[in-house]
């Protein structure tokens, strides 16, 4: 065997090596994982809407109390449907930059 083809067959060996080194890793990762499921992306979509839908119906009945309990000029179940809203998208984005933070450090973790 020529040194040129020693040299050669050793490089193969060492990229086969790293190739299934990170191949293996992928998969211990996943199993590591097995809860983030389809299923798991639903329920957080479901979530998500949620802490959207409640304050925001919460506003709104709390405005349609005010409004039979004090009528007046100013329609607060419009006002309070709208400030519940606004917390509610609030409270979901916060959520989902928390959950990307992880899922970004998590990534960060396993390439090193």
């Amino acid at each position: 065997m020529s040194e040129k083809s020693k040299i050669k067959s050793v490089k193969d060996r060492t990229a086969f090596s790293r190739e299934i080194g990170t191949k293996a890793a992928r998969k211990l990762r996943a199993q590591r994982h097995v809860t983030r499921t389809v299923w798991f992306g639903l329920g957080m979509m479901g979530l998500i809407g949620w802490s959207v839908a409640i304050p925001t119906l919460l506003g709104a009945a709390l405005g349609l109390w005010l409004d039979q309990r004090y009528p007046g000029g100013h329609a607060w179940t419009l006002a309070l449907l709208v400030v519940g809203l606004a917390i509610g998208c609030l409270n979901a984005w916060h959520w989902v930059a928390k959950e990307d933070k992880a899922i970004r450090e998590e990534q960060e973790d396993n390439d090193e």
